[in-house]
């Protein structure tokens, strides 16, 4: 049997085989499988049948792989607008964002954000007179600090894109139109006038109806085709979709614990 056979009979019967990550010329990688076989039968060849058998291998199974790679890749699929079919975009579409700009949905729903953050920092100044539960005012501070701090930011964005900034006293206005979820006067006037366990109560079914507003106003942003797109805004309304959602549970467990 000629050595090149020989190697190659031990190829097929080796139960053991390394795959090796080998860097390429052009930056990619390209896989070395080698089998393991006796020493002596290296040895006993001649290097340029072996050679030509590691080479033939590894030419294998580089096209191999860069076929594979071609064909399986994953796809990237951009969703279509109401009414319209999704589409493959390539790598590059997906991280270009110079033409995502912000819409007219976007601005009204950070303006009517601020309104709707401005009232809930009003019922959180109440707490500290009225409740003497830790828990809550533990959970009124974090509402306070984190949309006081939200306010700031969606008045910077209005500003740097040369939009109206909301009257934060416009709620007070008679007649004036309530965002969802939003307490009314007179839910406000008798929040104000309870204290103790009464208060505690009022105040987080009020906090509780006043989160659930702020989910419809971020599901109503991203219904509207082309809104919620600019990668600022985006991040915005995810994160507060998301704490809205995780206050409501710690306020509806503390309002079960009351009701025990």
């Amino acid at each position: 049997m000629r050595a090149v056979d020989r190697i190659r009979a031990n190829l097929r019967a080796s139960a053991s085989r390394q795959i090796l990550l080998k860097p390429t010329r052009d930056d990619g990688w390209s896989l070395l499988a080698v089998e393991m076989y006796p020493l002596s039968i290296l040895l006993k060849t001649p290097a340029s049948p072996i050679a030509a058998v590691l080479l033939t291998i590894v030419g294998t199974m580089a096209v191999s792989c860069r076929s594979a790679d071609v064909q399986s890749g994953p796809q990237i699929i951009q969703p279509g607008a109401p009414g319209q079919s999704s589409r493959v975009i390539a790598a590059e579409q997906a991280v270009d964002l110079s033409r995502v700009q912000h819409t007219p949905a976007d601005v009204r729903f950070m303006q009517g954000m601020i309104g709707h953050h401005a009232q809930a920092l009003e019922m959180t100044a109440l707490v500290a007179a009225r409740s003497s539960s830790d828990e809550l005012r533990k959970l009124a501070l974090r509402i306070e600090v984190s949309q006081a701090d939200e306010i700031k930011m969606m008045q910077d964005w209005l500003k740097r894109r040369g939009q109206a900034l909301p009257d934060p006293h416009a709620l007070h206005a008679h007649g004036a139109t309530l965002m969802p979820g939003m307490l009314t006067s007179e839910e406000m006037g008798r929040l104000a006038d309870a204290k103790g366990a009464e208060f505690d109560r009022l105040f987080l079914e009020g906090m509780i109806k006043h989160h659930d507003g702020a989910l419809i106003m971020v599901k109503e942003l991203f219904s509207n085709p082309g809104a919620g797109q600019e990668s600022e805004i985006f991040a915005f309304a995810s994160d507060v979709d998301a704490d809205q959602r995780m206050e409501i549970d710690r306020m509806g467990a503390m309002l079960r614990e009351m009701h025990k």
